[in-house]
């Protein structure tokens, strides 16, 4: 058994860690860290957690994390484990961060979109993209990881099969995501008050969402050429939940049968990625709870475009629960361990 400390223990990112870890085989929570909230236990935030968490929150204190812990998840806002991950350099922790901060290799685009001082160069090079299912050799060997964001998740699972395998152009790809409150954090704002979201949609950051960089370096890295997309991000009013609906010029004359068969073995071996039959497409209440990642397909032969929805869960496959699939791998465990469970309906 190994021993888990989780840095920002008061976010969703870390009460899914918490949740998800509690049935894992290999991996028991030993810490949880806050620095706005050590010595307070964890229950008088989240009740749900009373007869499960016991220990009080602690202050980060990198010494006694060494000796205690294998694996850090750093569930911090941007700008946190850039600074903190560096302190683990001689020992043996395993570090998966799910901020923005090693996402990005060019720290002139991470001070660009984040707004923030990029990372040390030396840093941003030993970090492996997360991104389980197309980097999956990557992460057995890796010993930080950057888990990827949550849109990106969705955006790029959908779109890589079909971009790796040509059927579709660069040119122009258009990616139009919905969100639910929760992908905000729990730091309340006007924009994400019950007033404001409850009964409305509300488009947000166009043109500056931090998660076009990350979306737009990964497909170019695959497609060989710089690739721009659009991407557009909305809040809609559900507690959890995003779907991707990507439209994307089709290359070559192809039919939806052969994309799905396409995409059927593009991820064959690969469980929490499931593609939808012909005519049929996925919802996030499919996946709710889940590190599902659910794909539905259309060839629109009359505007000759490609059609993808692909839906997760924001806080599981976009976020805790990919940390743990990396986790597993990283570790030479079974990939679904602490994972395997069937979405919540409804």
């Amino acid at each position: 058994m190994k021993n888990v400390a989780i840095i920002g223990g008061t976010g969703y990112g870390a009460i899914e860690l918490i949740r998800l870890l509690h049935t894992h085989k290999h991996l028991q929570v030993k810490k949880i860290i806050s620095h706005s909230q050590f010595g307070e236990h964890i229950t008088s935030v989240y009740p749900h957690l009373t007869g499960f968490v016991e220990e009080p929150m602690e202050e980060f204190e990198v010494t006694s994390l060494i000796e205690e812990v294998d694996i850090v998840f750093f569930a911090t806002p941007a700008g946190v484990a850039k600074e903190l991950i560096p302190k683990f350099a001689d020992s043996t922790v395993q570090c998966i961060d799910l901020s923005g901060d090693l996402r990005l290799h060019s720290k002139e685009a991470y001070e660009k979109w984040y707004g923030k001082q990029a990372a040390p160069k030396e840093l941003l090079n030993q970090a492996v993209y997360g991104l389980t299912e197309i980097y999956h050799e990557q992460v057995k060997g890796a010993k930080i990881i950057s888990n990827p964001g949550c849109f990106p998740t969705s955006a790029l699972l959908g779109l890589i099969p079909a971009l790796e395998n040509k059927i579709i152009t660069s040119n122009h790809i258009v990616i139009d995501g919905k969100t639910a409150v929760s992908g905000a954090g729990r730091t309340p704002t006007a924009s994400t008050h019950f007033s404001d979201t409850n009964e409305n949609i509300t488009p947000y950051k166009i043109g500056k969402h931090q998660h076009i960089p990350e979306i737009d370096q990964v497909l170019s890295k695959i497609a060989g050429d710089a690739i721009n997309t659009t991407f557009t991000t909305h809040l809609i009013p559900m507690t959890r939940g995003l779907i991707c609906t990507i439209y994307a010029e089709l290359a070559k004359e192809i039919s939806t049968e052969a994309v799905i068969d396409l995409y059927r073995t593009y991820y064959e071996k690969h469980r929490f990625v499931r593609i939808k039959e012909i005519g049929a497409f996925p919802t996030t209440k499919d996946v709710y709870g889940s590190n599902y990642c659910d794909i539905g397909l259309h060839v629109d032969e009359r505007t000759n475009q490609l059609i993808i929805a692909s839906a997760i869960d924001n806080l599981v496959k976009g976020a805790a629960g990919q940390a743990i699939q990396n986790a597993n791998l990283m570790n030479g465990w079974e990939e679904a361990e602490g994972l395997d469970a069937i979405p919540i309906f409804p």
